[in-house]
């Protein structure tokens, strides 16, 4: 994530469309001790200034640690950026004046990136996000010519020693969708508006295959593709698409609600994604696989403000309540209630049963033995479909 956002793809899939490319032009504007970025509708959350002390040391010991946010949709998407934007005011919340936060929004993944990542730094920001797959490179060129600030990408596979990597098991709670749409097809197809090409959404799609498979058999899925996080009438059309080939449950890894809203229209089944996008279509909505950032950015804050912050690998999921399949429709039939709630028990005792065998590709091959789990290589380079995915993955 996107949102998103993984493996050994070229950096060219995860670029936005060149017209939505916009060139960011920044200025430092100076007033009393507050520093605003204007960049990409950058907002910075500000605070009264701290009296001034009475020795440098001291001035030292009370400034707050500056903490930004770099975001490839606009917070408002209903999705993943939300998300992201919901776990920094939990560390404002958290930390109240200990630390001063700054987002900016809407940064295409690449050159504009660096730039913002650079100028962030340029303004002072000791620990910077970036939450999506295409900012792995520029935040690792930046970090390498910043030792002194840290670094924190989502969904990357590469880091530095300033440099950490983090994501969610998105694909715990796209199982869990799964299960439920397995049960209430009843035309057995069943539907995903897909952004990129990048293991993530690759394996979220089969995850969803699998949780449906495991209650279900008999169903299919097809996935349309894109190429974009962010397109609301981009999903909107590829939503229509499939419905109209009898489609009748829909998910989506992409970051607006436009796939639920076509749903609604149309009187079929969805899933909200990331947040809880129940508003947006009450009849259709299903459920929501819900993000929640909050748990990491406190753990990665604390860890900064104390001095013991250092560079690593973090996959959370269901276990460490960073994703959860929440807001059930209330006419859920009770036993489709009650099987999610027993899965979910499962994955919250760390139990792998996503991605455990026998799992067959499209073509039939066994990549997964039986009683044996995916490895994490295989999990985080996923580049096949399951069998019961229709189509061919994009190159």
């Amino acid at each position: 994530m996107h949102h998103c956002r993984h493996t050994l793809f070229n950096q060219g899939h995860y670029m936005l469309d060149q017209k939505k490319r916009h060139t960011l032009k920044t200025g430092l504007v100076i007033a009393g001790s507050a520093l605003m970025l204007l960049a990409c509708g950058k907002k910075e959350e500000t605070r009264p200034a701290e009296a001034p002390a009475a020795a440098p040391a001291a001035a030292a010991t009370a400034e707050p640690l500056k903490v930004a946010f770099v975001y490839v949709g606009p917070v408002a998407d209903a999705g993943w950026t939300f998300a992201h934007d919901t776990g920094r005011k939990a560390i404002e919340a958290e930390f109240g004046d200990r630390i001063k936060t700054t987002f900016v929004e809407k940064v295409p993944e690449g050159a504009d990136a660096e730039r913002v990542f650079r100028d962030l730094v340029s303004q002072g920001h000791k620990l910077v996000f970036g939450t999506t797959f295409g900012y792995m490179e520029p935040m690792l060129k930046v970090a390498k010519q910043f030792p002194d600030v840290k670094f924190e990408h989502a969904t990357g596979y590469k880091t530095a020693p300033n440099m950490s990597v983090y994501e969610t098991k998105t694909f715990e709670g796209a199982y869990l969708a799964g299960v439920i749409a397995g049960k209430m097809t009843k035309s057995n197809k069943l539907g995903v508006v897909a952004s990129f090409p990048i293991p993530e959404v690759i394996r979220n799609i089969n995850a969803f295959t699998l949780g449906a498979q495991s209650v279900n058999p008999a169903v299919s899925t097809r996935a349309i593709w894109v190429s974009s996080w962010f397109d609301p009438p981009k999903e909107r059309d590829a939503a229509m698409t499939m419905i109209s080939q009898g489609v009748d449950v829909l998910i989506q890894n992409t970051d607006s609600p436009a796939t639920l809203q076509a749903a609604e229209e149309k009187g079929v089944y969805a899933f909200g994604w990331d947040s809880d996008m129940s508003k947006f279509g009450p009849k259709a909505h299903l459920a929501s696989a819900v993000i929640n950032w909050g748990p990491y950015y406190k753990q990665a804050v604390q860890a900064a403000l104390d001095g013991k912050w250092q560079s690593g690998e973090t996959w959370w999921g269901v276990k460490e309540n960073s994703i959860d399949l929440a807001s059930l429709n209330p006419a859920l039939p009770e036993d489709v209630r009650k099987l999610v709630e027993e899965r979910k028990a499962e994955l919250a005792a760390g139990k792998p049963i996503v991605f455990t065998g026998p799992i067959v590709d499209q073509s039939g091959k066994e990549v997964v033995a039986a009683g044996k789990e995916a490895d994490i290589g295989m999990l985080k380079g996923m580049n096949f479909y399951v069998k019961g995915v229709e189509g061919s993955i994009p190159k």
